[in-house]
């Protein structure tokens, strides 16, 4: 009789033992068309977020540990820290890794553009310090960085060309022009990207090819355009996806999709960090926005799988749902293909049906 319990205890048990949610990651199922990466914190590298990473992923980009507030806060002092964790992560487990970002108007320390009295700097000065940070992160990384975001959002977004920044008003356009040339001349083999958001919007997409156009007449050493992807429900459309790829692509650049996420609300370009937790915590991913971002992300990938020729990779911007960029602002934002529990969406089986 105990035998006979025994067995059927063991039988219900292993009926019932969990079955895997899919054997198959996202960078299998593109392995014929391009990387597919994700943005970390050293808190992706550990338990559940560090399998779902390994799983699904053949690419990291480090959120911001790498940017120059974060690595290189004062002139002469650098955080290699927690850079080098995520480098040595990629490493040790054979994944590509993108460098973000060397030259940014925003997460810019003070000291770049302020000398020791407190004056502002001359443009001789700036490009000089420059050329030092980017000389020094660029060789840092030498082994371990295949592409790098040299310039990250230079264009306005208003009727004005370039963005009024600080290092605009110290240097002018020779900024740009001279970042990737020290990016250039510290890794002659890494591939070099100007990342930009808005990119599928006519206005600034036109000043983008019109910048990039002029550099590259000069020789600049270019090689790809970063389409950010920061993307709600309605925007981009199909055409307007389809016109910024061809459009740069005719320049002979590679495009890569650097940043992507699916906002569940318009207009949050630009998000904040959680500020209420319990407020958030009430906003609800709806049937309606479960079935429109499906639909936004089933369009993308069609689109990006049509231009494999001219796609190298696509990262998206922060691995689950559990923690995103784009929460705050009183709501909790949806925007990626696994939810907060680490699960596959329904846009995740849309995107890997083809």
């Amino acid at each position: 009789m105990c035998v006979v319990l025994l067995i059927i205890t063991c039988t219900i048990v292993t009926a019932f033992k969990p079955l895997p949610l899919t054997t198959k990651g996202l960078k299998d199922y593109y392995q014929n068309y391009f990387p597919i990466g994700v943005a970390v914190t050293p808190h992706d590298l550990t338990g559940a977020n560090r399998e779902l990473v390994l799983n699904q992923f053949n690419s990291v980009t480090a959120e911001n540990a790498m940017k120059m507030g974060p690595i290189h806060p004062t002139e002469n002092e650098y955080n290699w820290k927690i850079g080098d964790s995520i480098a040595t992560f990629a490493r040790n487990n054979h994944l590509k890794m993108r460098g973000h970002c060397l030259v940014w108007y925003s997460q810019t320390p003070r000291w770049l553009f302020k000398d020791e009295q407190g004056n502002t700097v001359t443009k001789e000065v700036l490009l000089g310090r420059l050329k030092e940070h980017i000389h020094t992160v660029v060789n840092h990384y030498k082994k371990d960085i295949y592409a790098w975001d040299v310039v990250n959002e230079v264009i306005a977004d208003d009727s004005t060309y370039f963005r009024n920044s600080q290092l605009y008003k110290i240097a002018g356009e020779d900024f740009v022009e001279m970042a990737f040339r020290y990016a250039h001349e510290a890794d002659p083999k890494a591939r070099l990207f100007y990342n930009d958001y808005n990119t599928e919007q006519p206005k600034k997409r036109d000043k983008i090819y019109k910048m990039l156009k002029a550099l590259l007449a000069k020789g600049v050493p270019i090689h790809g355009v970063g389409l950010q992807g920061h993307w709600s429900l309605s925007q981009p459309s199909r055409s307007e996806l389809e016109k910024s790829i061809t459009m740069f692509a005719s320049l002979g650049l590679d495009i890569q999709i650097t940043e992507l996420d699916v906002s569940v609300y318009a207009g949050n370009q630009g998000g904040q960090l959680i500020q209420n937790a319990a407020q958030n915590a009430k906003a609800e991913f709806t049937p309606e926005m479960e079935s429109r971002q499906l639909e936004q992300y089933k369009m993308i990938f069609e689109v990006l799988r049509k231009y494999k020729k001219n796609i190298t990779g696509v990262t998206f911007w922060n691995l689950s749902d559990r923690y995103t960029w784009l929460d705050g602002r009183g709501k909790k934002n949806y925007p990626l293909l696994f939810d907060t529990e680490l699960k596959p969406k329904k846009a995740f089986y849309e995107v890997t049906k083809f």
